[in-house]
């Protein structure tokens, strides 16, 4: 071989190792390329995911918090629960939003917005919850002290009207009307018309009650109901079923009334009990005398 066929050879060698060289170095850039593609492509999805992570979390929170506003807020009006569910369709929302495989950046920002508007959301009606719970321990502690209020002035009312009562039974006790002196005699009225004392029972036709009223500068003068009440030498009432009058609220049975004009000078007075036409048992007989809802004096006489 001559020497320009050893140069031609020479540059064709040359010629080959370039074409290696250069193609190498395409392959490495190429390389180079792909790998920074993917690196940032890798760290991208990384970021996203790590923020859809975190909007997750932050939706969770928010979520339930908005349960803890609603387990406080007892008795929820329309206003809250109206924005309860607006709330809560946004958090259905962005859960569906975020679960897509694929979020731009734009997706994300616009995710970020709604999530922050929701907390702020959120955030208000948790204080209109507090601010409520607030007014409603108030007024349930001002209901509660008007009815300790009511109470203490029921109770107030009702010692003052047991006062009264007392103070009005001490009254109509000082001004009821009291004998002074009772004296009761059996009679034994006489076919000519004559009366005279007798003690035997058989003979005796009639009682005659004679009393005077003790002066009393509290009593009320005029017309005086008084009811008496017989027990025979047997302790039995002498009284009719229906002959009821009544001392203190309580009810009783009365032999015989009379009306008096009651005076409040000492007059005397006499009443006359005829047995019912029947014969005098032999005994005893008390006489009771009541007026002014109590009893007046008692006296008795005992029958041969």
């Amino acid at each position: 071989m001559n020497e320009d066929q050893e140069l031609v050879a020479v540059k064709r060698d040359s010629s080959k190792i370039y074409f290696f060289i250069i193609a190498i170095a395409a392959l490495l850039a190429t390389n180079i390329y792909f790998y920074v593609k993917f690196k940032s492509s890798g760290e991208k999805l990384y970021t996203v995911t790590l923020q859809k992570e975190s909007l997750q979390s932050e939706i969770d929170r928010i979520e339930a918090e908005l349960d803890n506003i609603k387990n406080q807020n007892m008795g929820a009006n329309e206003t809250f629960q109206a924005a309860e569910l607006e709330a809560r369709h946004q958090i259905e929302e962005l859960r569906t939003s975020l679960e897509n495989g694929e979020i731009t950046d734009q997706q994300m920002e616009n995710a970020k917005q709604q999530v922050y508007q929701l907390k702020t959301q959120v955030s208000k009606m948790k204080d209109e919850v507090v601010e409520l719970r607030i007014k409603n321990e108030l007024l349930a502690e001002a209901n509660s002290n008007l009815k300790d209020e009511v109470v203490e002035n029921r109770q107030k009312t009702e010692v003052i009207a047991k006062e009264r009562k007392v103070l009005s039974d001490k009254i109509a006790k000082a001004s009821s009307i009291k004998v002074s002196n009772i004296h009761i005699a059996a009679i034994e009225e006489k076919k000519n018309g004559a009366t005279e004392i007798e003690t035997k029972a058989k003979r005796i036709d009639k009682l005659y009650i004679n009393f005077t009223i003790a002066d009393n500068p509290l009593a009320e003068m005029g017309k005086k109901n008084v009811f008496v009440r017989i027990i025979n030498p047997k302790g039995n009432l002498e009284a009719n079923s229906e002959d009821i009058f009544y001392v203190h609220g309580e009810k009783l049975q009365y032999s015989f009334k009379q009306d008096i004009n009651f005076t409040n000078n000492g007059q005397e007075y006499q009443m006359v009990w005829d047995n019912n036409g029947q014969r005098f048992q032999k005994g005893a007989y008390t006489v009771l005398l009541y007026a002014d809802n109590a009893i007046m004096g008692r006296s008795s006489i005992v029958l041969k």
